[in-house]
């Protein structure tokens, strides 16, 4: 531990002794990493007050229905952890459960040896992957949808292909360009992106601009390869050239994502209350609905799935312009001792016996079978959005990591075994989520038909079969095929 984090866990400890409950309130420091990184400068999805009203519980919570699994529960594997917080439910493999045996087997960090990609959340406002983002297209980017949606209806893409200027054809958003792929004069995929915010727009006069397709960029990003070249592709037509730059691409994974994403694998609390009571001298949050994600669950997890099991998982890192499906990419944990206040460099200095705990701040709610308790200083790097762009060749110095640090102590029992924990503030992860290892994002015709992304061969335009399929698809399902957006990636990383 360098001197420096030795000297920023001992100050927060000395804040949250001196006064839990107004600590408890303090939002965890995140910082670039590197500081400047490409991308930085996101606008806030929620002005000042909408934040202090809390309006992001609301919108959470309906990010967790589109990616929560509902699938019953094997009662037989019940643990001492609430059913729907419990890590062996989300981890590829669940080999840990010690920190001893952690810390022994060099687990007290990890970095993904693949680095999830950055992408833009697609807001529902700008038109989703309707939008035209590139630097000379004249697109308003207005935070009204009607302003962005009139622009497109007065500059319509099928008057772009007409044009015959290159330039302007390549400057067509993701979704435009996907429909002169397909044949589709209807620019079906097109249409229904509109539609998106229509529906908002028209129920209440404005599209919220933390509205978009997060949770579909955030399981993609590691789900499938990174689209690291411009593609040039033949049209439907057999003579207009499409380029379709890595934001492109992404774009098509994440919405493929969004829209049909296998069930995913989901733990953690759900609570859309915006003010939960707190106990007033701690501040610790009472509802156990409320509480969330359990930091012996959340520990458990992190170690078995980025550091054992070497893939990442979604965390909703909350309360600010972060659209909170961001995916893992690294953690570090640091000792400290609970009793004390002090950051420590052994699992033994920092383990406190209940018995002789006589200053734990949240003595009342432990479980009855912990033995001792053990401070745990971890931070964590992820990946947060970038605003799309032409760049290609696309790479990790193209992303934007986020560093935050959370502190939190664990619960053992008499063998060491992790059986829960306390936070020590109040804006921690929410809810974790992944899909098994593997899947696949199939539309429905697509998962009862055998298609092959190789079968749609370099140099020449789509199957016309898939050109058929690809029109009903955009139109009922909303998304492009996987099978083109899955050898767009292939094609890219030539």
């Amino acid at each position: 531990m360098s001197q420096e984090l030795h000297d920023q866990i001992n100050a927060e400890l000395k804040a949250f002794h001196d006064n839990p409950a107004e600590f408890m309130n303090r939002r965890p420091v995140k910082e670039e990493v590197p500081p400047g990184a490409p991308g930085c400068g996101a606008a806030p999805v929620f002005d000042q007050a909408a934040l202090e009203r809390h309006d992001y519980v609301e919108a959470r919570d309906l990010l967790r229905k589109q990616t929560a699994d509902s699938g019953e529960l094997d009662e037989r594997a019940r643990a001492l952890f609430l059913d729907n917080d419990r890590a062996d439910r989300l981890t590829d493999t669940y080999s840990y459960v010690g920190l001893q045996s952690m810390e022994s087997n060099g687990l007290m960090n990890a970095r993904l040896p693949e680095q999830p990609w950055s992408d833009d959340y697609w807001a529902l406002y700008l038109g989703v992957l309707g939008k035209r983002y590139a630097t000379g297209s004249g697109f308003p980017s207005s935070t009204d949808w009607k302003v962005n949606f009139d622009f497109i209806q007065r500059n319509p893409a099928a008057a772009v292909l007409a044009g015959g200027d290159q330039n302007a054809i390549n400057r067509l958003s993701p979704s435009e360009k996907y429909d002169i792929l397909v044949g589709d004069r209807q620019f079906s995929l097109t249409k229904q992106m509109w539609e998106e915010g229509r529906v908002y727009y028209e129920r209440s006069g404005q599209v919220e601009m933390w509205m978009g397709i997060c949770h579909g960029w955030a399981a993609a990003a590691y789900m499938l390869d990174r689209p690291v070249n411009a593609v040039t592709v033949l049209a439907a037509d057999g003579q207009t050239r499409l380029t379709f730059y890595p934001s492109d691409i992404k774009a098509l994974a994440s919405l493929l994502w969004a829209k049909v994403s296998p069930r995913a694998k989901f733990i953690g609390g759900r609570c859309n209350d915006k003010n939960p009571q707190t106990d007033p001298r701690t501040g610790r949050i009472l509802a156990q609905h409320c509480f969330d994600t359990n930091p012996g669950t959340w520990h458990l997890a992190m170690v078995n799935q980025i550091g054992v099991s070497q893939r990442s998982m979604v965390m909703d890192a909350t309360y600010d312009y972060e659209v909170w499906n961001q995916p893992v990419l690294a953690y570090s944990c640091s000792y400290f001792n609970p009793a004390s206040g002090a950051a420590v460099n052994s699992l033994a200095e920092a383990t406190v016996r209940r018995a002789q705990f006589s200053n734990d701040k949240f003595a009342a709610y432990r479980g009855p079978q912990t033995d001792s308790i053990v401070g745990i200083s971890m931070e964590v790097e992820y990946i947060v959005e970038t605003a799309p762009s032409q760049h290609s060749p696309d790479g990790p110095h193209r992303d934007r990591v986020t560093k935050v640090r959370y502190l939190y102590d664990l619960e053992l029992d008499f063998s060491g075994k992790i059986i829960g924990g306390e936070w020590y503030q109040n804006a921690h992860p929410d809810f974790l989520w992944t899909p098994a290892k593997g899947a696949r994002a199939l539309p429905p015709w697509e998962a009862r038909n055998t298609v092959r992304p190789e079968d749609w061969q370099e140099g020449r335009p789509v199957p016309e079969m898939w050109r058929q399929v690809a029109a009903i698809t955009s139109e009922y399902s909303k998304t492009p095929m996987a099978a083109i957006t899955e050898r767009l990636i292939q094609l890219s990383g030539r």
